[in-house]
């Protein structure tokens, strides 16, 4: 575990840079960084993916596919890797020998993307049963942003909040509406692929960024989430208070970011929010798996109950929104 005031002390260029209160990021998990721990990327997602196994019903050998989500892909200490894919060698060490496997990409909504992949091949029969999973070592960028920063206004600020995490979540065929993924989609705005959503929060209203001679107001971009949920909705003739979610997850970004977007959606719904699960304040961001480690850690903890109907709704870089409507009765964790 890393505080705060650790990471800060690290970063020369900023005096008295208040990133706790920015972020409200208190402390983060950090990989350990000896070679015999195996805490690069690929052995955090192979530990969360034996995790996953061992509180399943199911074996190795029963995975029809295995997707990889990584954002990072640090194996071997320092080496990044492109191919042989994350999940061919998950599969192969774990035992799935018969398993389709494949990695992707799409930056902190790609364990989402996973999710929503393997719903459909699920719902499409080509699979009966299999696992997303995601190990992201990213106190790596943290470092190097703690060295490089001038300001608070650095591009590299936001990897300031990043905290090191896997997870993995097996799905299989739904027999029963009380555990479910009611629906699954996501969207992307190209025309902006090249922004960040991580931006630093104490500007929220001012910051304007721009694409050659067209800009995108972040309040804009906040927007995203609840003008596509409510056109989803809309050709259901639904609208979001109809849907009774029990809990929102918003993407692990700091906690005025949850704030704000949760009361920006409350005011464009025209209906209060259901509760909003975080842990961000003791992990920080994790990127691509962050909604599935707050759903880990509350359903552990008993903060959230099984049986009850969850939003996931994802904000990443591209710029992606969307969202993940469940009942959860049955997730081991």
């Amino acid at each position: 575990m890393q505080s705060t005031p650790d990471l800060v002390a690290q970063v020369t260029g900023v005096p008295g840079l208040d990133l706790q209160g920015i972020t409200g990021v208190a402390e983060r998990r950090v990989y350990d960084a000896r070679p015999a721990a195996h805490e690069d990327s690929y052995g955090l997602a192979l530990k969360a993916a034996r995790d996953c196994l061992e509180k399943s019903r199911y074996e190795a050998a029963d995975l029809d596919v295995i997707i990889n989500a990584s954002i990072t892909r640090f194996k071997d200490g320092s080496d990044f890797y492109f191919e042989p894919s994350f999940a061919r060698q998950l599969a192969a060490e774990l035992g799935a020998r018969s398993a389709i496997h494949f990695d992707i990409s799409n930056a902190c909504a790609g364990m989402m993307t996973g999710v929503y992949l393997l719903d459909r091949m699920v719902r499409a029969g080509i699979v009966r049963t299999g696992m997303v999973v995601s190990g992201e070592q990213n106190t790596r960028v943290a470092e190097t942003a703690a060295a490089e920063i001038t300001d608070s206004y650095d591009p590299q600020f936001a990897s300031l909040s990043v905290g090191d995490a896997a997870v993995a979540v097996i799905i299989d065929e739904s027999r029963d509406e009380a555990d479910r993924i009611h629906y699954v989609d996501l969207m992307t705005c190209s025309e902006y692929s090249h922004l960040c959503l991580g931006m630093p929060s104490d500007r929220t209203e001012g910051i304007a960024l721009y694409t050659d001679n067209k800009q995108m107001h972040k309040r804009d971009r906040l927007r995203l989430w609840p003008t596509f949920h409510a056109d989803l909705l809309a050709k259901h003739g639904r609208t979001f208070a109809d849907e009774g979610f029990d809990y929102v997850v918003q993407h692990q970004v700091g906690t005025r970011f949850v704030e704000y977007v949760n009361a920006m959606a409350a005011t464009e719904f025209e209906t209060p929010m259901p509760q909003s699960l975080s842990v961000v304040e003791e992990f920080g961001n994790t990127s691509s798996n962050s909604h599935f480690l707050v759903l880990r850690q509350h359903l552990r903890a008993g903060t959230a109950r099984q049986g009850r109907k969850y939003l996931l709704v994802p904000a990443a870089s591209g710029v992606v929104t969307g969202a993940l409507s469940a009942t959860i009765s049955s997730l081991g964790v």
